[in-house]
């Protein structure tokens, strides 16, 4: 048994102008996930829902105590290819699905060690002592643009392109996701989210309602805070903290939970 484990609060919200909820969560001792579903009738919620289900199904091999870290790696990449293949399905079958996809964003405890798995633009963070760093990197056309020095950040948060994905899971194969992996430390807080979150707040808000002490009161304060702000996405928000103590139980939010 891993040495330590997640011990996490997480919430999922419709918003205030979304007419249902197609983020999905996924939360467990050692493995965490947000994804966020786009597209098609209705059909974002499933894509999402889909997505974080294989993770749930995998959970008991990723975190076998028996399998070494070059499997886990492999296993952690597959899952991407096998939610794509059944967003496919789905699709094919659905012809009004067709077009739906999600992000992803998930990251797994060993020992003392996280794997970070990502697709699109939701996102992770850590808040080590006073310092927040974004750990993801968005699948964006903005990023994009911003990488390569063509626009600034105060262009990138009026551009109307501004949440338009270069990744995605879409069931068409098309997918170059990103695996890393980082040494995790004593007090380490990490936080997944959807765009809901990260679109609407500051990063100074973001760390404002991180560093709050009680997990549930930093949720409760960012969601509020999207909220405040006019909630014009479903907002999902898992804050993890690492632990000794296996506290935390399997909960599933979102258009997961429906």
């Amino acid at each position: 048994m891993s040495a330590n484990f997640f011990n996490t609060s997480a919430r999922s919200a419709i918003g205030l102008v979304r007419q249902g909820n197609e983020d999905s969560a996924f939360v467990s001792p050692q493995l965490i996930a947000v994804a966020d579903g786009m597209g098609g009738h209705a059909a974002g919620e499933v894509a999402s829902r889909i997505a974080v289900q294989v993770l749930h199904r995998l959970t008991p091999t990723l975190t076998a105590t028996d399998i070494d870290e070059d499997s886990v790696s492999d296993l952690l990449m597959h899952s991407l290819h096998s939610i794509d293949e059944e967003i496919a399905a789905v699709a094919e079958e659905e012809i009004e699905k067709r077009g739906m996809g999600t992000t992803l964003t998930a990251l797994l405890l060993r020992d003392n060690h996280i794997a970070l798995l990502h697709v699109g633009d939701s996102r992770c963070y850590r808040l080590r002592g006073s310092a927040l760093e974004q750990l993801s990197n968005d699948h964006t056309v903005i990023q994009e643009l911003l990488d390569q020095g063509a626009i600034s950040e105060a262009e990138a948060a009026e551009h109307p392109q501004r949440s338009m994905l270069t990744q995605a899971l879409r069931g068409d194969g098309d997918v170059t996701p990103v695996l890393q992996v980082y040494e995790v430390k004593k007090g380490d807080r990490f936080l997944l989210c959807s765009d809901g979150l990260s679109g609407v707040l500051t990063e100074k808000e973001i760390k404002i309602g991180l560093k709050k002490s009680d997990k549930d009161e930093a949720v409760k304060f960012l969601v509020d805070a999207t909220y405040v702000n006019g909630a014009p996405d479903n907002v999902t928000v898992l804050i993890a903290d690492i632990s000794s103590d296996n506290n935390s139980t399997v909960q599933l939010l979102g258009a997961a939970h429906d």
